[in-house]
């Protein structure tokens, strides 16, 4: 074990990249101790991308991608503006509605930051906010992607924890709704201490028009449940109700209408049983090439290749990922260091609240490090039978593990959101730290509400009959 590890920080502290890193560590060892035949060892390296649940990993990434590209992010942006522009801190709060629905489409924390995120900073910028401050809203609220499904991470977690990836995604729309409010209230508190006004005028008229608009996306699944109650077909139903979608939208010209329906097309399908989050992943891709090519008209051919071969290539780095952790975590699990770590966890403590204390601080030092889909693979078979041996839902744990992770996203050495928004705002890597710093507070009070509150996780997939 030592071997496994030890090579493994030496290769990552002399900045080899974090896969590499793994794989390599991993042939060391295999070769010193001979634990396996090398067949043995390239089949537990295929068998971890050989899952039906990861083909939802290229076309989540590939929809954020397209809603980038067909400019879904600037409609977003400006219904976020009539919808809480007039209030005090109005982009700061803009920033974080825009996260809220764009985390429905992309599934990404990188997707938030450098799509919607690159809108926000620069409009915040120009209304005479402090860099600072527009890149410690824009980091704070671009974790909220995993959190609201779909969630890439949730799809590698629920895979590596035999998890059902649709309560995780139910899962969390909870906490994201806890977390969405503690950063709002964190912006109303900078914004009287600091002297923030208002960004957009109170009017009446846009209000309305954007509280319309949501009348109109929630109206959406409750025409389809009266037209089945009538008789008709589901599909008849679900055909019908986005006809009367599409001609309202067309009649009224709403900015955000189709934008809106993303999330609510894919919680809605899942939930009412039309397709699995694998197949939710593929609706998304159609969606956004319905709203880029047929509603918006505003992507290309040449946008749409683009696009397609950047999603190639970040599926690639992200199954290279998959492979090496893959490996690694087994031989983990082979040279007894998961029996290692739960014997110390146990001398420590048999409290499951003392447990979960302590795993978060292991989660938070480990996500500072390591790439967040290399720490949940790395992890998981780790953690999950102390996990269950203190009667604690795999469910709930998914949720705890990913916010912890997501937060490790914000910080050096390893902070992906970090360097994101440090070139993205051409601030240098230590004073994007010093921003993000403040808004650290909020996510570490929706982090321990989170762990020690396990209903606000549990609730919603238990009342839907998804866990018990």
């Amino acid at each position: 074990m030592l071997l496994l590890v030890g090579s493994f920080l030496a290769f990552m502290l002399v900045g080899v990249p974090v896969a590499i890193a793994m794989a390599v560590a991993s042939l060391l060892y295999l070769v010193f101790y001979g634990v396996a035949p090398d067949i043995i060892a390239a089949q537990r390296m295929i068998a971890g991308v050989e899952s039906f649940p990861l083909l939802a990993v290229p076309f989540f990434i590939l929809a954020g991608n397209l809603m980038n590209t067909a400019g879904v992010t600037g409609r977003i942006y400006a219904f976020a503006v009539a919808l809480v522009g007039w209030m005090k801190g109005g982009l700061a709060q803009v920033n974080i509605i825009g996260s809220v629905i764009f985390s429905g489409m992309s599934g990404t924390a990188l997707a938030d930051a450098a799509g919607i995120g690159t809108i926000e900073i620069k409009a915040m910028k120009d209304h005479g906010y402090p860099v600072d401050a527009a890149v410690g809203v824009t980091a704070a609220s671009a974790t909220l992607g995993p959190i609201f499904p779909p969630s890439l991470p949730f799809v590698i977690y629920g895979m590596m924890a035999n998890v059902s990836i649709g309560a995780l995604f139910m899962a969390g729309i909870l906490p994201g709704i806890v977390m969405t409010a503690l950063m709002m209230l964190t912006v109303v508190l900078f914004a009287y201490r600091r002297g923030w006004g208002s960004d957009a005028p109170f009017e009446r008229r846009r209000l309305l028009s954007a509280g319309l608009e949501v009348v109109v996306v929630l109206s959406f699944p409750l025409a389809v449940y009266l037209l089945m109650a009538a008789g008709l077909s589901m599909n008849i139903a679900v055909g019908l109700a986005l006809l009367a979608l599409l001609a309202l939208d067309w009649h009224f010209d709403f900015s955000a209408v189709m934008a809106l329906m993303t999330p609510v097309i894919l919680i809605g399908g899942m939930t009412m049983g039309w397709f699995t989050p694998t197949e939710a992943a593929v609706a998304a891709v159609l969606w956004s090439l319905f709203l880029g090519l047929v509603r918006y008209r505003t992507m290309t051919f040449a946008s749409l290749a683009r696009s397609t071969f950047d999603t190639i290539e970040t599926t690639a780095s992200v199954l290279f990922i998959v492979t090496a952790a893959s490996i690694f975590a087994w031989l983990l699990t082979v040279s007894q260091a998961a029996q290692l770590l739960s014997d110390a966890i146990l001398s420590i403590t048999t409290n499951k609240w003392v447990f979960l204390l302590l795993v978060n601080l292991l989660m938070l030092f480990v996500g500072c490090f390591l790439d967040t889909i290399a720490a949940i693979s790395i992890l998981v078979p780790i953690l999950l039978p102390l996990v269950l041996k203190f009667g604690i839902d795999p469910v709930h744990f998914g949720l705890i593990m990913t916010l912890n992770l997501m937060i490790g996203l914000l910080h050096p050495p390893l902070g992906m959101v970090l360097f994101v928004l440090s070139r993205v705002a051409r601030l240098s890597v230590e004073r994007t730290t010093m921003a993000i710093l403040p808004w650290l507070v909020p996510l570490f009070v929706a982090l321990l509400l989170i762990t020690f509150v396990p209903s606000i996780t549990l609730w919603l997939p238990k009342e839907m009959g998804l866990i018990r």
